[in-house]
């Protein structure tokens, strides 16, 4: 008999998994890390892949902590601020279902309400930040788009408070309440620092082969592309089955999101989107209207503002993503937008708008200084906890990746 292949062992590396708002992922502290994954590049890409089970044909991730979802196929490293007045430095990853592709272009907004806490439980910040009881302040460096999240964490004798009577539509069961800040959110690596790349509140955008909509397309927590539902054929009120199950429905909102894509200046070429799946969001708006959620749970027209469906990672979410709900509170604060008009337009700082798991309020501080519009906060709450600790195990391969 032929001497049999060896195959490399497996490998451990000491994670933290948690949910984040409506999502969950995989967070590791940089210094437990490989060596050769301390710094961006192959190793690092390989490891998240293969934590998440990923690349996976049958978009099922079996073979791994991901869940089959965008809102799940996700991980973090944490560490220790150099820089001054933040206490942790959050690097996100989005990692492909399918593809053996990790994204590291943008933020995630839901995923951030768990990174204090994160941080806290890996003896990241200075004990002297946590009080006995009261909350612990934590100011995060957020490193993939070079901005500030204060995040408010709830300490109860000298723990963090993880139960609570917090409810977030999307989320099962109630928890702590963890209220964010998204200090000047708008993501000036991409474009300059314009909340609204164009130069306009609505353009419109012209996609061969499709049509032409009106669009809102703004750069605040994330940069995103504003349709009409209306224009779109649809209500604004559909659930994950009406958008997931249509192929064709999928396939024209990727080509809508490619040439917003190169509108925002994001991408120069169409192959390029390829790279680039988890930033630009694209969304549709409409008014308040009411429907059922995903859930059973009747929203009345009466108590949200307007309704909002949002894609990600060419899927439309379950509920809505933390960056874009950003996106959605700051462009509702500035009069003239898709979203500010499907809120009834005038002056705003905070909309509750209608998604697919139920509805969430975000505020924002927006105002026009020089003619163009800034924006110096967006407010909003999440909750978050963990779900296991331990290590992860992955195949020792990951640290041969080129």
């Amino acid at each position: 008999m032929s001497e049999s292949k060896r195959f490399a062992p497996q490998i451990k590396i000491a994670a933290t998994y948690m949910r984040g708002g409506t999502s969950k992922g995989v967070f590791f502290k940089l210094q437990d890390l490989p060596e050769a994954a301390q710094q961006p590049g192959a190793v690092r890409d390989a490891i998240f892949l293969r934590a998440l089970g990923s690349p996976d044909p049958y978009v099922k991730q079996i073979d791994g902590m991901g869940n089959a979802s965008s809102s799940t196929s996700k991980g973090v490293i944490l560490s220790k601020s150099s820089r001054n007045g933040h206490d942790v430095d959050y690097l996100f990853g989005q990692v492909a279902i399918d593809k053996a592709f990790v994204d590291w272009s943008g933020n995630c907004g839901n995923l951030s309400a768990a990174v204090g806490p994160c941080a806290i439980h890996m003896g990241l910040i200075d004990a002297t930040k946590i009080p006995h009881n009261g909350v612990a302040t934590i100011r995060i460096w957020q490193a993939n788009i070079c901005k500030t999240i204060v995040a408010h964490v709830q300490i109860t004798d000298g723990q963090i408070q993880e139960t609570g009577d917090f409810e977030l539509d999307g989320v099962t069961f109630p928890a702590a309440e963890v209220p964010l800040e998204f200090l000047d959110p708008v993501d000036d690596s991409e474009d300059g620092g314009a909340m609204f790349p164009t130069g306009n509140l609505v353009d419109q955008l012209d996609v061969p082969g499709i049509g032409s909509f009106a669009a809102t397309m703004i750069n605040a927590g994330i940069p995103t592309i504003f349709l009409n539902a209306q224009d779109l054929g649809y209500t604004g009120c559909e659930l994950q089955d009406a958008i997931n199950n249509d192929a064709e429905a999928l396939a024209k909102f990727e080509t809508i999101r490619v040439h917003g894509a190169i509108r925002l200046g994001l991408i120069q070429e169409l192959s390029q989107a390829t790279t680039r799946q988890h930033t630009p969001k694209i969304a549709f708006v409409a008014p308040a209207q009411s429907y059922t959620a995903s859930s059973g749970k009747a929203i009345a027209a009466h108590d949200i503002d307007l309704v909002v469906r949002a894609l990600s990672m060419g899927k439309l979410h379950h509920a809505m993503m933390g960056t874009a709900a950003v996106a959605i509170g700051t462009a509702a604060a500035v009069p003239g937008t898709l979203v500010n008009l499907a809120a009834g337009g005038g002056q705003r700082n905070a909309v509750r708008f209608g998604h697919p798991s139920g509805t969430l309020r975000v505020g924002a501080e927006a105002k026009l200084v020089a003619g163009q519009w800034q924006v110096t906060k967006a407010l909003m709450s999440r909750s978050a906890r963990i779900l296991m600790e331990g290590w992860i195990r992955v195949p020792g391969e990951v640290l041969d990746a080129k």
